[in-house]
C-alpha cells in the first residue's frame, strides 16, 4: 500500500506543480527539474499512509498542494481550502473520530481567528481557514496530537522568522507565508503517528 501511495503522490505532485503554476501570476513557473514537488508529495503521501492509513492521504495531498501554492504566492486559495473540509470529514468517517476531528477543527480555527483579529496585518484569513483542516487531522489522532501540531506550526514559523532576522534577510516587519510552517508542524505530528 505504501508503494501505491508513493506512486499516487508522484501523480498528485505533477498536478500540484500545474496548480502552483496557475496561481503563480508573475512568479516564474516551478522548474521541471529537479522534480522536487513530485518527490515531496510522494514522500509525504507514502509516509502518512504508512503511519496512519488511507483516511489521512487526502490531507497529505491537499496539505502539500496548499504549502506549495502558499510558499510561491503567499496565498491559500479558498478554491482548495474550502472544498477540503467536506473531503477531510468524509475521509475521517472510517476512523470513528469525526466528532473529535470536527471539534478540533473548530477549536483551532477559533484560536487562529483570535490571532488574526488581534493582528490582522501579521496573519491572513487563509491561515485561519487552514487551521481548521490541521485541527481536524490532528484532533482525529487525539488532543495531545492537536496541541503538538498547533504548537509545532507556530514554533517552526517563529524559527524561520528568527533565521531571517539573524541572517539580515528580513526585519521584524518582513512578511512570509505561514501556511507551509503550519502544515510542516502538522505533517511532523502525523508522520510520527503521535
Amino acid at each position: 500500500m505504501v508503494a501505491l501511495m508513493a506512486v499516487l503522490g508522484l501523480f498528485c505532485g505533477r498536478a500540484i506543480r500545474a496548480l502552483a503554476d496557475s496561481y503563480g501570476g508573475a512568479v516564474a513557473p516551478v522548474p521541471p527539474w529537479p522534480p522536487a514537488v513530485e518527490l515531496v508529495t510522494a514522500a509525504v503521501t507514502a509516509l502518512v499512509a504508512w503511519r496512519l492509513g488511507l483516511p489521512y492521504v487526502c490531507f497529505a495531498v491537499i496539505g502539500t498542494a496548499l504549502a506549495v501554492v502558499d510558499w510561491r504566492t503567499s496565498t491559500l486559495p479558498d478554491a482548495i481550502t474550502l472544498p477540503a473540509y467536506p473531503i477531510m470529514a468524509l475521509a475521517l468517517v472510517p476512523t470513528g473520530e469525526l466528532p473529535r476531528a470536527l471539534a478540533g477543527g473548530v477549536a483551532l480555527t477559533a484560536i487562529y481567528g483570535l490571532l488574526w483579529f488581534a493582528r490582522p496585518e501579521a496573519m491572513g484569513l487563509g491561515d485561519v481557514k487552514l487551521a481548521g483542516l490541521i485541527g481536524m487531522a490532528a484532533a482525529a489522532l487525539g488532543w495531545q496530537a492537536w496541541v503538538v501540531a498547533a504548537f509545532c506550526g507556530q514554533l517552526l514559523g517563529a524559527l524561520y522568522g528568527l533565521a531571517l532576522l539573524l541572517t539580515r534577510r528580513g526585519t521584524r516587519q518582513t512578511q512570509f507565508p505561514f501556511g507551509p510552517f503550519m502544515l510542516l508542524g502538522a505533517f511532523t505530528v502525523l508522520c510520527l503517528g503521535w
